[in-house]
């Protein structure tokens, strides 16, 4: 459960697909994306990313792919300032291992889960991952 503290919001954002089409075409909107979460830091409380924030993530056990230094920069500094971030493994976003949880401080959640913000009930996931369990299920 998450009380909001006097002045403070929760934020969502969702299928960014930083990446696509290439690394140089997504500077742009990667830089967009980080002025966004420059402005909320003021008064955010919890950031909840639905999914798909790279086009393409692939996470070894030792390495992580290039790129996207200026967002892991800005979500390190918000999680940091004690800004609760909460990371929703999309469709994809599916070979995320411990990066996230050990080198961001983010909760990592692969399945959509209920949230009680203020006495309200969220169901929060990504749509497209419960789309491909929910087939999956069904053959």
């Amino acid at each position: 459960m998450i009380i909001l503290q006097k002045n403070k919001k929760i934020y969502f954002a969702s299928d960014n697909h930083l990446g696509n089409p290439s690394f140089q075409e997504t500077i742009s909107r990667e830089k967009k994306f980080v002025s966004w979460l420059d402005e909320i830091k003021s008064d955010a409380q919890a950031i909840f990313l639905l999914g798909d924030l790279f086009d393409f993530w692939f996470e070894y056990k030792s390495v992580i792919p290039k790129g996207f230094a200026r967002t892991f920069g800005k979500l390190a500094e918000l999680s940091d300032m004690g800004i609760q971030i909460h990371f929703f493994v999309g469709n994809h976003d599916l070979w995320v291992r411990d990066y996230f949880k050990e080198e961001l401080n983010i909760e990592v959640h692969f399945n959509p889960k209920e949230f009680i913000l203020n006495d309200k009930k969220f169901f929060l996931g990504h749509g497209m991952v419960l789309g491909l369990k929910t087939s999956l299920l069904n053959d």
